[in-house]
């Protein structure tokens, strides 16, 4: 029952947004909104989503996981059933900061009580497994449920159908998790400078690459939040280094489970991110493919997501968990790279890619958050949970923007232009090739820092 919670959890959070961008056009007629006003709809909470999840996973920390969770589900479950009487777009972007603040609330939280149910690392990578799987289904059937619901219904359902869900978890996680134990918490006093310098580093660090995409590598307005987000994630880290009760400790992260975990989940994000972008854009407008057919030329992604759960387990027992994080992460490295240097010659290519960046995310997306959740005291696993999701939403928004600016930099003119000329197919050519190995070049680089920080400890062992 807990494990059903806790999966309905990570359903929404997987099925929201995916979901939702289809019903995005239907919503700007109906609500009169802007293309400004539409990005903020998705864009609202996306920002606040990852902005509050360290903030939250530590309030998780030190008030109690189960109780955290429990609160963010009702208020998931009230902000999507006040979806209903949203008469304007400023009201429904109101109601997805409160989604936003609620998954803050409970995402981390389904990594972290899953791991805690836990003793053994194959029953902690088997639940995550599970979890993990129900998730991606719904990312993977939210588009084309969306579709077939906006034919028969109002866009409103699309949220609405959040309301069970909640209800779901709700009950699976009040009846099958255990209230907190006072002993297995802490009651460090709150660092809020901490919390405050964080969530303000991670904002920015979110708009700025929505900045970069839409207003070009010009952007003013780009740079200066680029430069407002490095200032207040210094500023963080000085006071996580003089805090006497901090927020996030260094010294944790400096774990070598912890660093390295993080490093692969960051370069499988940005990997991941920058390929999905620069497919899109070139089944569709270098190749002249219709939404569904470039729809099913994403299948083998969607396939190996969904089926590729059930080697997971095997394949870690085989290996060992460390081993097995760096081996998958390199194979999302070493898609993007294929990806890179050889999709122009053909959708084989393409598809290569496609399951290689899916297999290796697949693997990664399991195995680095235990990892990390393995590396930190019992009394921290909501905030390491936390830090790995947000880990993923930031690098995840820097691949998109990377590739977004180097396409405006290479391409001539508007890429949606129709009818390209022989020279602008050859700069977007040059542009995707440009975007992919710079991409390849920073993730790899992040998987070889994961690599030389758990050589030598016992992460490297099968069955460790």
């Amino acid at each position: 029952m807990a494990l059903a919670g806790l999966s309905a959890v990570f359903l929404f959070e997987m099925l929201d947004n995916s979901i939702l961008n289809v019903a995005l056009p239907t919503i700007g007629r109906e609500l009169h909104a802007s293309t400004t006003a539409l990005q903020w709809v998705t864009g609202a909470y996306a920002v606040v989503f990852g902005g509050l999840m360290l903030a939250f996973g530590a309030s998780a920390d030190r008030f109690g996981r189960r109780r955290i969770m429990l609160a963010g589900l009702v208020l998931l479950g009230l902000a999507s059933l006040a979806t209903a009487f949203v008469s304007t777009v400023e009201q429904l972007i109101a109601v997805r900061v409160a989604m936003g603040v609620a998954a803050a609330m409970t995402t981390p939280g389904s990594l972290a009580l899953s791991f805690r149910l836990f003793e053994e690392d194959d029953l902690r990578v088997r639940a995550t497994t599970l979890i993990s799987t129900v998730g991606l289904v719904g990312l993977a059937v939210g588009p084309t449920a969306g579709g077939f619901i906006l034919a028969i219904a109002p866009w409103q359902i699309l949220l609405l159908v959040n309301v069970p869900i909640a209800v779901f978890a709700l009950v699976g996680v009040r009846l099958g998790i255990a209230a907190d134990v006072p002993a297995e918490l802490h009651r460090d006093p709150i660092d809020v400078a901490g919390a405050v310098l964080g969530t303000a580093a991670i904002v920015l660090a979110l708009v700025a690459p929505t900045l970069f995409v839409n207003q070009g590598a010009g952007s003013w307005a780009a740079w200066a939040t680029t430069g407002a987000a490095v200032v207040a994630l210094v500023l963080f880290y000085l006071r996580e280094r003089s805090a006497t009760y901090p927020l996030l400790d260094p010294k944790l992260v400096a774990h070598p489970l912890v660093s390295s975990g993080l490093a692969f989940k960051a370069a499988a994000g940005l990997a991941t991110a920058g390929l999905g972008y620069l497919v899109t854009l070139q089944l569709q407008l270098d190749w002249g493919w219709s939404p569904a057919l470039a729809a099913i030329g994403m299948l083998p992604q969607v396939v190996v997501l969904v089926a590729g759960g059930a080697l997971i387990g095997p394949f870690v027992r085989r290996v060992g968990l460390g081993r097995a994080a760096w081996i998958s992460a390199a194979a999302v490295v070493f898609g993007l790279a294929v990806y890179g240097s050889l999709s122009r010659f053909g959708y084989v290519w393409v598809a290569v890619a496609l399951v290689l960046v899916a297999a290796g995310m697949r693997v990664v997306g399991v195995v680095a958050g235990v990892n990390v959740l393995r590396g930190l005291p019992a009394n921290r696993t909501t905030i390491g949970a936390a830090l790995t999701d947000t880990a993923t939403e930031v690098t995840s928004a820097a691949g998109i923007a990377i590739t977004g600016t180097l396409l405006a930099l290479i391409f001539a003119g508007p890429i949606t232009t129709p009818h390209w000329t022989a020279h602008q197919t050859t700069q977007f050519h040059q542009a995707t090739t440009t975007a992919a190995l710079t991409l390849t070049t920073i993730a790899a680089a992040l998987v070889a820092y994961g690599i030389i920080r758990t050589r030598g400890t016992t992460a490297d062992r099968p069955g460790k």
